[in-house]
């Protein structure tokens, strides 16, 4: 950190350090070693609301697999889905291979340099087009996301709500303004470093911050109150039944999972069967509340959670689901939901369907009474060869998967893209059942 001069005004000396710093002590990131527009948007649309360490890894494996903004155009969404699989917030994933068919259609296969442009592409919003800009071609355009505007306004000291879009709108402003003449990519990315490692959410590393002589925030004494921020509204509890149906027969050692629909919140991602009850839910607080939320529920609240999976599943797609014991209970939030999901290992009550076979076969009513009442009505109407026949249909008990259900083993985990919390449940279930992956 380099002393003020007599001639530094708040922005200059600002600029001037904060710059420094960075090419002095910036990290070493996989998507910094070239300015390639393809890998620079990848990597900001991986980076929005997950943390650097989380993205490293997955960036990785996602350039291995799309390396260039073709091979990313040209993929199948299911492949897509599965190479960001852990990231979360998916529409990301979609808006982002939607945008690069775009630029190939549009723009021959390469992004253009032109800020317009980009900012018409899928999912590329203010920040993102910044970004872009500035990194990959150096235009001098702002980038502002939470961690700058925290900086800037701990900076100076500066009292507006950042969560409201006009305070957005000013801090790009300003930040442009504090751009360094040729310098604009650096100078992004280094608003970005310090928001990231020194200036923090609730404990800012004032001590170690390149720019801490001018910070009209901690003269003043508030780094830790600022920046100014409404309180979001939380997400809404929602309580949830989930079944992992084990298969019988040609399907033994695997279960059935789903494909949720085309759009909507996870859109196209495969999930477990399960349902959402009417009763609310609540949000666990607190070591003990959590702890007694995970905990096997009662007896009563099993038998009741079982007659719930098997009316709601018939209701809603057909499937007779019989309950056989508590697997787990897990909880995941969004950004509006928090779902808190009871699991229970099942299977299909074949018995039913072999019922609803011969019954549809011999063209009678289902008994109601299961397999022995059919085929003792059977038997009375049609006599002895209504009950050979009614006894190969009763055999005959595989049931017809509604559209968008299929079977699979754990090795076929790896074909399927699933949301963390169901990915977390089945590997959970394959492992208390001692099933292996197969790496072959």
């Amino acid at each position: 950190m380099n002393p003020t001069t007599k001639t530094d005004t708040p922005e200059t000396y600002f600029s001037r350090e904060l710059l420094a710093w960075y090419r002095t002590s910036k990290r070493t990131l996989p998507w910094r070693r070239d300015r390639d527009p393809y890998r620079v948007w990848v990597s900001e649309i991986m980076l929005q609301q997950t943390r650097v360490d989380t993205v490293i890894p997955y960036y990785e494996r996602f350039m291995g697999r799309f390396p260039t903004l073709e091979a990313l155009a040209e993929a199948p969404e299911a492949d897509v889905l599965k190479h960001w699989e852990g990231l979360g917030y998916y529409s990301r994933a979609r808006n982002l291979q939607a945008g690069a068919r775009e630029v190939k259609e549009r723009h021959g296969g390469r992004v253009p340099d032109d800020k317009e442009a980009v900012s018409a592409l899928k999912g590329v919003g203010p920040y993102t087009a910044g970004a872009i800009m500035s990194i990959a071609f150096n235009r001098p355009e702002p980038a502002v996301d939470g961690n700058v505007m925290r900086v800037l306004s701990r900076y100076f000291n500066r009292d507006e709500d950042i969560a409201k879009p006009s305070t957005r709108i000013g801090m790009e402003k300003l930040a442009a303004s504090l751009i360094p003449e040729g310098a604009a990519g650096d100078f992004n990315q280094a608003l970005m470093e310090l928001g990231a490692l020194v200036c923090t959410p609730r404990t800012p590393g004032c001590l170690t911050c390149p720019v801490m002589a001018l910070c009209a925030g901690r003269l003043a004494g508030r780094e830790t109150e600022l920046p100014v921020k409404a309180k979001a509204k939380p997400p809404k509890p929602q309580l949830r039944l989930a079944a992992v149906i084990e298969g019988s027969g040609a399907h033994a050692g695997k279960v059935l999972i789903r494909q949720r629909p085309d759009s909507g919140l996870l859109a196209s991602l495969w999930e477990l069967p399960h349902v959402l009850l009417d009763e609310p839910a609540a949000k666990p607080r607190g070591r003990a509340a959590k702890l007694a939320a995970a905990a096997q529920p009662p007896v009563e609240r099993q038998a009741a959670d079982a007659a719930e999976l098997l009316r709601r599943l018939e209701e809603e797609a057909g499937l007779r689901v019989v309950a056989r014991r508590w697997q787990a209970t897990e909880e995941h939030t969004f950004s509006h939901l928090h779902w808190l999901m009871r699991v229970y290992a099942a299977e299909l009550d074949l018995g039913a369907y072999s019922e609803r076979r011969a019954a549809a076969r011999l063209r009678l009513p289902a008994a109601g009474g299961g397999a022995a009442a059919l085929g003792a009505a059977s038997i009375a109407a049609e006599g002895e060869t209504a009950a050979a026949l009614y006894e190969a249909a009763a055999a005959d008990a595989e049931p017809q998967l509604p559209a968008g259900y299929v079977w699979i083993g754990r090795g076929q985990m790896r074909e399927f893209a699933f949301p963390n919390l169901f990915a977390k449940i089945l590997y959970d279930y394959w492992d208390s059942i001692g099933e292996e992956e197969d790496e072959g």
